[in-house]
C-alpha cells in the first residue's frame, strides 16, 4: 500500500490508474480502524481494480465541545489493517492540505431538510462540515465507487443525497453495519466506554429489535417510541432522540410507509453512540 499526504500525489496515481482504464473505489475513514472500516475496504475491493482509503479527523463536521482533539490518532495501526485488507493507496492529508485557507475562507456544501434533523438538529454545521469534505474527497479522487457504513444511516442519506443533486457520477454503495458479539454496532467512539458501560451499551440493539417487532405486529408508533425511550433510560442512557423514519427520505414515519428505519442516538456516561435498524412492514 503507497501512503500519500498531497493532493497533487494521490491525483497523479489516480491518472496512472485511469489511464489502464482501471476503476478506483474509495472508502472514506477518521481512522482508529476497526473491522467495520475494514469491511468497507474489503467490500470495496470487490467492486474496484483499485481501493483507495483516507484517515482525515475532519474539524469542520465537530462542534464546540465535541471530541476533535481528543478523538484517537493511530496512523500505523490503521495502515497495516489498511493493507491487510486490500487498500492500494492510502491518503492522509492535514487540515492544511484540505482547508489551505482556513475553514472560515472555505466553500462549503449543505444538503437541506436532510441535513437538519436527528443528528443534525443536535449538531448544527455538522452535516455541512460532512457533506463539504466528502464532495471535496469526491473531486479530488473521482472514484466510480465510495463505500460508506450504514451505521450512520443519515450520513449516508445525505451523500447519496449530495450525490444526485450535483450530478457526481459515483455510485453510493451502503455497507452494512458490522457488530461485537454483544450487539453493540462497531465505532471507534467505543473505546471510550468502560467495560460496565460496554456491557449496558448493548442494549440499544435489543431495544431496536423490540422496537421492530412490535412496529411489525401493528402497535402505535408513538407508543413505540415512547415505551422503548425509557427502557434506554433505565438501561443508563441518556437518550438524545429515540425515532421511526421513512427510510427512503428521513420524514416522520406514517401509518401508510412500509419501509421504516428506527434510529437512536444516546449517551452512556460521556459517550455518545447512534445505531439504527431498517424495518420492513
Amino acid at each position: 500500500m503507497i501512503t500519500v499526504h498531497t493532493v497533487n500525489e494521490v491525483r497523479a496515481q489516480i491518472k496512472a490508474w485511469r489511464q489502464k482504464g482501471e476503476t478506483v473505489a474509495l472508502v472514506m475513514t477518521m481512522g482508529n480502524l476497526h473491522q467495520g472500516h475494514v469491511s468497507l475496504v474489503e467490500a470495496a475491493a470487490k467492486k474496484a481494480d483499485h481501493v483507495v482509503a483516507s484517515i482525515f479527523v475532519n474539524p469542520m463536521q465537530f462542534g464546540k465541545n465535541e471530541d476533535l482533539d481528543s478523538y484517537p490518532r493511530t496512523l500505523a495501526a490503521d495502515q497495516q489493517a489498511l493493507t491487510k485488507a486490500g487498500t492500494a493507496l492510502l491518503f492522509a492529508p492535514n487540515a492544511a492540505t484540505v482547508y489551505p485557507n482556513g475553514m472560515e475562507a472555505q466553500t462549503y456544501v449543505e444538503v437541506p431538510k436532510i441535513s437538519e434533523t436527528l443528528c443534525g438538529a443536535g449538531r448544527p454545521g455538522h452535516f455541512r462540515g460532512v457533506a463539504t469534505v466528502v464532495c471535496k474527497f469526491f473531486n479530488i479522487i473521482q472514484p466510480d465507487f465510495a463505500f460508506f457504513g450504514k451505521k450512520d444511516f443519515q450520513q449516508l442519506l445525505v451523500i447519496k443525497t449530495m450525490v444526485e443533486d450535483l450530478s457526481l457520477p459515483i455510485e453510493i454503495i451502503g455497507v452494512e453495519t458490522m457488530r461485537e458479539e454483544s450487539g453493540l454496532a462497531m465505532s471507534s467512539r467505543n473505546g471510550y466506554l468502560t467495560p460496565t458501560e460496554k456491557q449496558q451499551a448493548a442494549s440499544i440493539k435489543q431495544v431496536m429489535d423490540a422496537m421492530s417487532e412490535d412496529i411489525k405486529q401493528g402497535h402505535h408508533l408513538k407508543e413505540v417510541t415512547f415505551r422503548h425511550q425509557q427502557t434506554l433510560i433505565d438501561a443508563g442512557f441518556e437518550p438524545e432522540y429515540v425515532e421511526v423514519r421513512n427510510a427512503t427520505n428521513l420524514y416522520p414515519a406514517t401509518d401508510e410507509d412500509t419501509e421504516l428505519v428506527i434510529l437512536v442516538a444516546a449517551k452512556m456516561g460521556t459517550t455518545r453512540l447512534i445505531d439504527n435498524l431498517c424495518v420492513s412492514r
